[in-house]
């Protein structure tokens, strides 16, 4: 699923962006901020209606790519991330949200299902070798913005917890025309 949303975006792509990596012995995240025109594209591809697309533009994506390197699972829950921007909290834009955003507007159960396929899981499971990933949609922010995010480990979500911080994270935009 991840690598075709990957491949699918970067091809997309006018001027590709460089993804932002954290390496740790225990896992991999790669956060690749998505243009308003990459997203709209894909999902034009896949026959959503303008009004979903309109709404679609105007958001914040970043792709996300987890890959566990430990021998230990590794824990997604999505609730544990914060997003900031100069000072002040920046909300995900829930799944639920976006689920009652879409039959509020009455859009295709196909269209539906297919944008809540792209986006990252709320919780999930990385076993070993494991890499998964999808988006996380955020409103639309000028300039760079953090994320710090933990991350539980062990059977039991009892082992060494994993923290991660970045403050290069930014909303692509398209080039100007």
């Amino acid at each position: 699923m991840l690598a075709a949303l990957t491949i699918l975006l970067t091809i997309t792509a006018a001027e590709p962006v460089q993804p932002v990596q954290i390496k740790m012995p225990e896992m991999e995240i790669e956060m690749t901020p998505r243009s308003p025109n990459q997203m709209s594209s894909f999902y034009e591809a896949r026959g959503f209606p303008k009004p979903m697309l309109d709404i679609l533009k105007q958001q914040c994506f970043i792709t996300i790519g987890i890959k566990n390197t430990s021998r230990e699972k590794i824990w997604l829950d999505l609730s544990s991330w914060t997003f900031q921007a100069d000072g002040k909290e920046l909300v995900r834009i829930h799944r639920n949200t976006w689920k009652r955003r879409w039959q509020d507007m009455e859009i295709p159960k196909s269209s539906q299902a297919t944008f809540r396929w792209t986006l990252m899981p709320e919780t999930l499971d990385y076993l070993p070798g494991e890499r998964e990933g999808g988006n996380v949609t955020l409103p639309f922010t000028p300039g760079y913005f953090s994320l710090e995010a933990s991350f539980k480990t062990g059977d039991d979500k009892k082992g060494k917890v994993i923290n991660i911080r970045t403050d290069k994270l930014f909303c692509a935009e398209d080039p100007v025309q």
